[in-house]
């Protein structure tokens, strides 16, 4: 068997970590990690314990799990391929927006060192995937925003950098809204009371709520 396809457990974990903390600038936890990998504590331990094994990851007395160097090459690597299959999937077989998360999750362990340069030279080197996000490696430098969408005030004008990708049902929601990076969103009302944020995108009023905001992050 290839060696990119042994280990897609392992690498499933690396990649999340390197989401959580590389791109949201989230502190990760076990629990966090575990939510987003739906396993259960149990299987989530027994992973980390496998990763702490192999020195991928290390965890501090605050019980705070981080990529070791060889951790974050090996996650840095597969969410490279993983966003290149995004790329090729919708700007090349035309597939829709809102699946290419997780057909590319299908695709990336399968991308080698053979195939990757090939699937870049038929895209003309990409530097960001059809969600915002930067492709590792691409030669993009720029830092992805850290503001999300749900934290700003009334009355501030915002372009989306990128959205979440993982929740399929959010993103049909975000394209038939028009909510995609690029497109530039005037806020009106923030009312935490009621947990929503109202929003003006192209002359169309959204009213939002503040979890779905939060999967938004703007310039």
């Amino acid at each position: 068997m290839p060696k990119q396809v042994i280990n897609v457990a392992a690498d499933d974990a690396l990649t999340q970590i390197y989401r959580l903390a590389n791109d949201e600038g989230e502190e990760v936890i076990a629990a966090r990690l575990a939510e987003r990998l739906e396993l259960k504590p149990a299987s989530m331990a027994g992973m980390l314990s496998r990763l702490k094994r192999d020195k991928l990851v290390k965890v501090d007395a605050k019980k705070r799990v981080a990529l070791t160097a060889d951790g974050f090459r090996r996650a840095e690597n597969m969410v490279r391929r993983h966003r290149l299959a995004e790329c090729l999937l919708v700007n090349i077989l035309e597939l829709n927006w809102w699946q290419a998360y997780g057909e590319a999750h299908l695709m990336e362990h399968s991308i080698s060192d053979i195939t990757e340069p090939l699937i870049v030279n038929r895209l003309g080197n990409p530097t960001t995937s059809p969600f915002g996000a930067v492709i590792p490696g691409s030669g993009n430098t720029s830092s992805m925003s850290k503001k999300r969408l749900s934290e700003q005030v009334d009355g501030t004008t915002h372009t989306i950098d990128r959205v979440f990708e993982e929740d399929e049902e959010l993103l049909r929601f975000f394209e038939s809204e028009e909510l995609k990076p690029g497109a530039t969103v005037r806020i009106t009302e923030r009312a935490s009371y009621k947990g929503t944020i109202t929003i003006k995108v192209a002359d169309k009023e959204i009213v939002l709520g503040l979890q779905a905001g939060s999967r938004i992050w703007v310039k």
